[in-house]
């Protein structure tokens, strides 16, 4: 696939794939930004945003682009904060430190970009006098850049980063730097989006086993499999592709959502969030519940990617009402055959630890699962008994009912039989 080049001095045309995960970068980075504030006694917040390829700012039909996106959510989301404090009778109120850096390779497009994003940099400093924007332009390709932005996160001492990191293709972003990134603090995330064609031209070249075996299961040869404008609409290449997504990237993170970005033409396009707290995952699993742009082929309960593609198991999850009813029939086995894996107590901290990188599915969901669940009860940290879905805490605690059904059985090694004989 060649790398398409937007034309933003003469006005740069916004892609179907490209407005659907906008939405999901405006909504995800509000919801970050209000969860992230959420507490009463905090009067500051500091954060540092890298768009590596920030692009001109605004499309020829006037939509926002990331960088743009990013400052009106920042002014948003502390105006919303101070709104709500002030309405709860608070005195406090909340000051955001946020350093913006804008790469781009072209540096024409920088200039393009910094006349659409000064004027609403100014407007917001004079509306919005408890956000404090710091701006740098930088005119580089993201690898050759991102040592002097490593050095400035680092020299500012910014803890919470997020990288949005857009590119053509596959080949401008090494992994080794998306491990690098993950690992520079604990509040990292990332938006890592590829086109799937651009990734497996890289892997047949540097981990062909794994196209491999991973092409097999679908009884095609890599280079069959690679042919993917004739497979883009089929769900057993997203299962596929998923499958090799998800491999190829989880040992950057802890947390790696490998969901496509739907469209009318198929699953080309791929849109994966990084994070090292289950808690960002949790809030990027809802956020895409509310959107229905992203797909998942496989299961929709918790081990997402456990199925055998062979026996016709696995299936679409266009994260949207009807898979959501779905999903909680999974639930309602996956998540005490997990507690009872641990024993027969798990703390809700824990579970979540364990679960949300290998499920797609909504908190709301997760939540209801466990209190209709035959086989489980949620106490909370003095004893009670947690009754509704909606009050269960981080601090809480899923205990195995002591009369069980099918679990006593399935996972009670005295009730198991035993091997034959040969």
């Amino acid at each position: 696939m060649v790398a398409k080049l937007y034309a933003w001095a003469d006005g740069a045309q916004l892609d179907d794939h490209s407005r659907r995960k906008h939405k999901i970068l405006r909504e995800y980075f509000h919801q970050y930004l209000m969860v992230r504030c959420a507490n009463p006694a905090q009067s500051k917040f500091r954060l540092a945003v890298i768009d590596g390829f920030s692009g001109g700012g605004r499309y020829a039909c006037g939509a926002a682009g990331s960088p743009i996106i990013f400052i009106e959510e920042l002014q948003r989301a502390v105006d919303a904060v101070n709104t709500r404090r002030a309405a709860q009778g608070l005195n406090s109120t909340l000051e955001v430190e946020c350093l913006l850096i804008f790469n781009d390779a072209v540096p024409d497009v920088t200039e393009v970009l910094k006349s659409y994003t000064e004027p609403v940099v100014a407007a917001a400093r004079e509306t919005s006098p408890k956000l404090h924007l710091s701006v740098c332009y930088m005119r580089e390709a993201f690898e050759a850049s991102y040592p002097a932005i490593k050095e400035m996160i680092a020299r500012g001492r910014y803890r919470n980063v997020l990288f949005n990191l857009d590119q053509c293709g596959h080949s401008k972003v090494d992994t080794a730097t998306l491990a690098d990134i993950m690992a520079s603090t604990p509040s990292a995330e990332i938006f890592y989006t590829f086109a799937i064609q651009s990734l497996l031209t890289f892997l047949s070249r540097t981990n062909p086993k794994l196209m491999e075996a991973q092409v097999k299961s679908v009884g095609l040869s890599p280079a069959a499999f690679k042919a993917v404008d004739g497979m883009i609409s089929n769900a057993a290449f997203l299962g596929v592709a998923e499958r090799m997504v998800f491999e190829t990237f989880k040992p950057a993170a802890r947390f790696v959502s490998p969901f496509s970005i739907t469209n009318p033409d198929g699953w080309r396009y791929w849109l994966i969030h990084f994070a090292n707290n289950y808690r960002a995952r949790q809030v990027y699993n809802d956020v895409l519940h509310g959107n229905g742009t992203q797909a998942h082929f496989g299961r929709s309960g918790l081990n997402m990617l456990a199925y055998d593609p062979s026996h016709n198991e696995g299936g679409l999850y266009l994260f949207e009402s009807n898979d959501r009813a779905k999903a909680k029939e999974q639930l309602l086995e996956d998540i005490p055959r997990l507690v009872a894996e641990s024993g027969d107590v798990m703390d809700v901290a824990e579970f979540y630890e364990a679960a949300y990188n290998a499920t797609p599915a909504h908190k709301d969901d997760i939540h209801a699962a466990m209190i209709e669940s035959e086989e489980l009860e949620i106490f909370t940290e003095s004893g009670g008994q947690r009754r509704k879905a909606n009050t269960i805490g981080v601090g809480d605690t899923i205990k195995l009912k002591s009369q069980r059904s099918f679990f006593s059985i399935l996972f009670d090694p005295a009730k198991t039989a035993a091997p034959r004989k040969p």
